[in-house]
């Protein structure tokens, strides 16, 4: 259930996710694509035509940061999306497995420093979206999950740390 660290030939940094639910490809793709599902997992909403080069807009629900903006880079449905999210390019793989789906989602990064608070996002994320399609509550709570990613990857991977005030229990994303 933990992301992986690894370095990419390119010299960036790949946090990767694999979760595998019960749910039908058709099922776990909305639940990935359509922006009324994705308000249940993910922390920002899309906004931007689902095909490749198109701009896309990213905002957070609650303002807790500025609108940002990416790119579609690529649309296939049933199967993949990736987009640029922001500096990073964010990666969503889904397959058929027996009994379900697998989905795979990778968030290079520019910036090895970030990938503790990154992978506690995303991991926190994902447990969402396990929830969202029906799994029981089985997430950590964010701060948690950010100091096991810290021991998981090391200081070189946690010099950029959570907004003053999250690791006193508030919510990550």
């Amino acid at each position: 259930m933990y992301g992986r660290l690894e370095q990419a030939a390119d010299g960036r940094w790949r946090l990767a996710f694999t979760r595998t639910f019960g749910d039908s490809p058709e099922s776990v793709w909305r639940a990935i694509t359509e922006p009324s599902q994705l308000a249940a997992w993910f922390p920002t909403t899309i906004e931007g035509e689902r095909a490749p080069g198109a701009p896309l807009t990213f905002a957070f629900p609650q303002q807790q940061a500025p609108p940002f903006t990416g790119e579609m880079l690529t649309f296939e449905p049933m199967s993949l999306m990736e987009l640029r999210w922001g500096t990073d390019a964010l990666r969503l793989e889904l397959r058929g497995v027996d009994g379900g789906s697998q989905l795979t989602l990778t968030d290079t990064l520019e910036e090895l420093g970030r990938a503790s608070l990154g992978a506690a996002g995303w991991h926190e994320c994902l447990d969402a979206l396990a929830v969202h399609l029906g799994a029981d509550d089985t997430g950590a709570s964010w701060p948690s999950l950010f100091q096991a990613y810290v021991e998981r990857f090391g200081p070189e991977a946690s010099t950029v740390g959570p907004p003053e005030g999250m690791l006193e229990g508030g919510a990550g994303g």
